[in-house]
Parts: C-alpha cells; structure tokens; sequence
C-alpha cells in the first residue's frame, strides 16, 4: 500500500504515506467550492511532473557529475471544462542559478531526463505539456 487517504470533511483530506508516515493535506480549490488553504488534488498532479522532472534530472546528474543544486522549477496548472472539468495544460518553467554552467551535452542528457520521467510519461496525452528551459 502506497497512501492512507481520509476525509475530513470541508473537501478536505489526509494523506499518509506509509513508508515514512509524513502527511499531505488536499483541500478543494477556491473555484470548485472549496477554501484553497492547502494543495488540491490537481496542483499535486501538476507539482509532481515537476517533482518527477526535477528528481529523474537529479538521478541523472549523479551518472554525468553534473552539479544541480538550486535549479528550480515553476508549474502553473490550466484548468479547463470541456466539458467536464480536468487539467488541460501544465506549464513549467525550468530555472538555473547564475552560478551553473552547463555544456550542450550536459543540457540534452538532462532535457531528456526530465521529459521522460515517469510522470510524464504516465499523464494523459490530453493534458497539454508546455516547457521552458531557461539555461
């Protein structure tokens, strides 16, 4: 088993990981009836491509001794109702400290990386995925 999952009421929920017991609050967003305090489920999909891209870049950093340390991502989640309401398009913005420098070879090796990540590779081909790579 992967999560533990309780209701809370309010379109609230709890989400216990089991392997480490950390907990994950979810509300409903401010535009689908709920208070917008925490995570909704739909920013978790968009924030874990992010996670997902960020961590396979990690692993593969490690292989190529590639220093990765600081380089942020941005995710902005488009919701849409056609006609039934679903995330429609994801948006990440990949950012680099000042300080890194990174070769062409080094730039494809983590690009591809990150677009094949599981995640990605697991959402559907219906949400769009748009990338910005800022090196």
């Amino acid at each position: 088993m992967t999560a533990e999952i309780i209701y809370k009421g309010e379109l609230r929920t709890e989400m216990r990981h089991i392997g480490s017991g950390t907990l994950v609050e979810t509300d409903a967003p401010k535009d689908n009836q709920g208070k917008g305090e925490r995570f909704s489920p739909t920013d978790l999909v968009a924030s874990a491509l992010g996670a997902c891209m960020i961590s396979i870049m990690g692993i593969a950093s490690r292989t190529h001794q590639i220093d990765l340390v600081g380089v942020r991502f941005d995710i902005e989640k488009i919701m849409v109702a056609d006609p039934l309401r679903r995330i429609g398009e994801i948006r990440v913005v990949f950012h680099k400290p000042e300080h890194l420098t990174f070769t062409e070879k080094e730039i494809q090796i983590l690009e591809k990386a990150a677009l094949t990540c599981p995640v990605m590779l697991s959402l559907s081909e219906n949400i769009t995925k748009t990338i910005h790579w800022n090196w």
